[in-house]
C-alpha cells in the first residue's frame, strides 16, 4: 500500500492515496513544540519586552488618553485568545479605561467586517467591551496624508493610527511572497493604508517574487517599516504559529521583536529541496486560508517555486467566497492570456490586478488543476481545470507523466520550498 495523505480542504479533509513505490518529496514545516501556556507566554512577553521597557510600565509612563489596538482581519488566524487577556491586564493594571480604547482592524484593501463576523473572529465579550472599527482604505474621510516616503510614493494612513497616543499592532509572522515575512509593520502598510498607498508599495512584487533579497534589504518590507515609524507604532505583540499551536511570541519594539519572529518563522516554514518536480500536489491549508481564491493564490506560488516549467500542479482549495475579491475576479474574467496579464500589470500595477498576475505567471509555463467548490465555468477563468476529485485529478497527471517525480504539499500556504539557486 502506498502513502496515504488527508488534505485541508475548508473546515475538512480530502483523502490522496499515492501508488506503491512511489516516493514524494513532503514538504512540512520544522514544527516546534507548541507553547504549553500561550496566555502565559503573550504575558511574560509583555513584562520583558525586545528593545522596549514592559507594556504595563509604558502605559502608566505615557498616560494616553486614546489607545489604538491594531488587529487582523478573519483571513489571517490570529491568536488573540491567547492575546487579549494579558493585553487587558496591562491596561487594568496602568488605568486605562475600556472607553479610552478601540480596536481597528488591518483590513488592507480586504473588505471590512460585519458585526457578526467581528464577534466570531475576536469574540463577543470583547466586541460587547470595545469599539472594533475597520480600515477601509478607499474612503478618504478616514484616512490622513502622513507626506512621502524616501521611495518619493505618497503615504496615506488611517487617521485613527495617527491620532492615538499610543498605538500596539497585533500580528503573525509568516512568510510571505513578496513582502518576505507577514506581522511586524504590516499592520499599518498594508493593514492601515491607502488604496493608492498599497498600489504603489505592492507594485514592485512583479520583479521581487521570482527573485525575493534577504529580508532586511526587501525593499516592499523596508518601506513598510518606514511607513510604521512615521505612525509611531509604540509597540507589537506577534506570534509565530504552528499547525499544534502557538510556538513563540515576540513583543516590544517594531523592528527587533518583528525580526526575532522572523527568524523563529524562517525557520519553521523555509523548507530547503534538492530539485524540482513533475507533479506538485499542495493544500491551501484549509479555511480561513482558503476561504476564496485571492487568498489560495499564497499556494499557489509556493507550488509554482517547487515544479520544473510543463509540470502540473494540482491545488486544493475550497473557496467557499469564490474569487474573493472583485477587481482579481474582473482581471480574470476578461479572457485575457497569461502573457497578456503579466504585461497589462507591468503598465498599469492595480491591487487585485497582482493576483490575477500570480495566477497567470503560472498558467504562462505550467498545467494548473484546481479541487475546489467553483464550477467549472467558475474555474477556466483561473486557467485552471476544474477536478473532478482529488484523486482523479492526481492519477490523471501521474498517469500521463508515469516517471514523474512527485511533490505533496500539505501546508502549500505556509510551506515555502527553497531551492538552492533561490538562495
Amino acid at each position: 500500500m502506498g502513502l496515504h495523505f488527508d488534505l485541508a480542504y475548508g473546515t475538512g479533509t480530502l483523502p490522496l492515496d499515492l501508488p506503491d513505490g512511489l516516493t514524494p518529496t513532503v514538504l512540512l514545516a520544522n514544527e516546534m513544540p507548541a507553547l504549553p501556556d500561550p496566555v502565559q507566554a503573550v504575558r511574560d512577553a509583555l513584562n520583558h519586552p525586545t528593545g522596549a521597557a514592559p507594556l504595563a510600565e509604558q502605559l502608566k509612563q505615557k498616560k494616553p488618553r486614546k489607545v489604538v489596538v491594531v488587529v487582523n482581519d478573519e483571513t489571517r488566524p490570529t491568536p488573540y485568545n491567547a492575546f487579549f487577556p494579558p493585553l487587558l491586564e496591562a491596561f487594568a493594571e496602568a488605568g486605562i479605561k475600556d472607553e479610552q480604547v478601540t480596536f481597528v482592524i488591518a483590513t488592507g484593501i480586504h473588505d471590512p467586517h460585519s458585526k457578526e463576523l467581528n464577534e466570531k473572529t475576536y469574540g463577543k465579550h470583547m466586541t460587547d467591551r470595545f469599539r472594533f472599527i475597520s480600515h477601509v482604505a478607499t474612503d478618504d474621510s478616514s484616512l490622513v496624508h502622513m507626506g512621502r516616503f524616501a521611495s518619493g510614493y505618497e503615504f496615506y494612513v488611517n487617521k485613527l493610527a495617527v491620532e492615538a497616543d499610543f498605538l500596539i499592532t497585533l500580528g503573525v509572522v509568516m512568510p510571505h511572497y513578496f513582502a518576505g515575512f507577514s506581522g511586524g509593520r504590516k499592520s499599518i502598510l498594508p493593514g492601515l493604508a491607502g488604496r493608492r498607498t498599497v498600489e504603489q508599495n505592492h507594485a514592485r512584487m512583479v520583479e521581487l517574487m521570482d527573485n525575493l533579497p534577504p529580508i532586511r534589504k526587501n525593499p516592499v518590507s523596508l518601506e513598510m517599516i518606514e511607513a510604521a515609524r512615521k505612525v509611531n507604532v509604540n509597540f507589537i505583540i506577534n506570534a509565530v504559529t504552528g499547525t499544534n499551536g502557538l510556538v513563540k511570541v515576540t513583543a516590544g519594539d517594531l523592528e527587533a521583536a518583528w525580526y526575532q519572529a522572523v527568524e523563529v518563522s524562517s525557520h519553521m516554514f523555509e523548507i530547503p529541496v534538492e530539485h524540482q518536480v513533475d507533479i506538485c500536489v499542495a493544500s491551501a491549508c484549509g479555511y480561513p486560508r482558503d476561504v476564496n481564491m485571492y487568498q489560495a493564490q499564497k499556494a499557489l506560488d509556493h507550488s509554482d517555486r517547487i515544479t520544473r516549467d510543463g509540470g502540473t500542479i494540482i491545488l486544493v482549495a475550497e473557496a467557499p467566497s469564490g474569487y474573493g475579491e472583485e477587481v482579481f475576479e474582473t482581471w480574470m474574467r476578461e479572457g485575457h492570456t497569461p502573457e497578456e496579464i503579466m504585461q497589462k500589470i507591468r503598465t498599469n500595477f492595480i491591487m487585485g490586478g497582482h493576483k490575477a498576475y500570480g495566477f497567470a505567471k503560472v498558467a504562462a509555463h505550467k498545467k494548473f488543476v484546481l479541487v475546489s467548490s467553483l464550477t467549472k465555468e467558475d474555474t477556466e477563468p483561473l486557467y485552471a481545470t476544474k477536478a473532478e476529485s482529488l484523486q482523479a485529478a492526481f492519477d490523471a497527471a501521474l498517469a500521463a507523466n508515469p516517471g514523474a517525480r512527485v511533490a505533496v504539499l500539505p501546508q502549500g500556504s505556509l510551506t515555502l520550498p527553497m531551492l538552492p539557486h533561490h538562495g
